[in-house]
């Protein structure tokens, strides 16, 4: 009833909410983007995505066919890695942002586990910035991670969101005292961001807290010792938007390889741009 290629498709424009980004990441032409949705829409009788020259959203229908398509799809898959009979080995070395701490990325990775038995995994868990550093240096092969900001097209796109400001549910922050900032240390890529949007502003701020992991910002954060820069779609539980300061834009996640593509890297590409959907929710 459903076509593979049709739910890859929707998948990857959920994942990047642009049907121009969505045909690039595929490699098809934008218009055979439009037309595998339309046709999934016929199929379904509903509309998927609500969509006008400037925006993409998913419809609660297409919400719900986010979980259908995920499992059609890793079926298929499952199916084909069977019968074609090929088994990958070897050791990968695949780096994660500290951003996905707190996601489903842990699902994504046990069923590569389970399909792949013989590839030995090495997850290192870093700052975006470290990441592309230790991938430059060689001491990675593949990484989720942040963009480095405007006009970095490296890698694979898995999703775009944007960055806002959050805190303890209640905290206001002062317009007449500095910012009250939690932060990662350099070469933390929002941080500077977030550094570089105030200095901007005119908008002084002052360091109320540094940590290496994002445990130890949402702690500092759910005290109510500041406010810290974050993904919209991967705040955690106890935190809220903060109002009253400076936009701070977009940000992507791209999935970059070493110049040593192994077939084990590819089907770990694989697996996360199937998905990517699961990391910005957490039911």
């Amino acid at each position: 009833m459903y076509d593979p290629v049709q739910l890859r498709t929707f998948l990857t424009v959920a994942q990047t909410l642009s049907f121009t980004q969505a045909a690039g990441r595929l490699g098809v032409r934008q218009s055979t983007v439009s037309q595998h949705v339309r046709r999934l829409e016929e199929v379904t009788g509903r509309p998927l995505f609500l969509r006008d020259t400037h925006s993409v959203e998913l419809t609660e229908d297409g919400e719900a066919m986010l979980g259908f398509a995920r499992t059609i799809l890793e079926a298929h898959e499952r199916a084909a890695a069977f019968f074609t009979g090929t088994r990958l080995r070897g050791r990968l070395r695949f780096g994660a942002s500290e951003d996905f701490v707190l996601s489903r990325l842990p699902e994504i990775l046990e069923g590569f586990r389970h399909e792949h038995p013989e590839v030995d995994l090495e997850l290192s868990v870093e700052l975006s910035g470290t990441l592309h550093e230790r991938l430059d240096a060689g001491r990675l092969d593949l990484v989720l991670a942040k963009r480095r900001g405007p006009g970095d097209e490296r890698g694979r796109l898995v999703w775009r969101d944007r960055m806002v400001w959050i805190g303890a549910e209640g905290l206001r922050v002062d317009p007449e005292r500095p910012v009250p900032l939690i932060v990662f240390p350099p070469p933390g890529i929002t941080r500077a961001r977030a550094l570089e949007v105030l200095e901007r502003e005119g908008r002084a701020w002052r360091i109320a807290c540094t940590s290496g992991s994002l445990s130890g910002l949402v702690a500092a954060a759910r005290a109510g010792l500041g406010v810290m820069a974050h993904t919209r779609g991967l705040i955690p539980p106890g935190l809220v938007r903060v109002g009253g300061l400076p936009e701070l834009g977009p940000v992507e996640f791209a999935l970059l390889r070493g110049p040593r593509a192994s077939p084990a890297a590819e089907a770990l590409v694989a697996a996360v741009l199937s998905g990517a959907d699961r990391l910005t929710r957490s039911g």
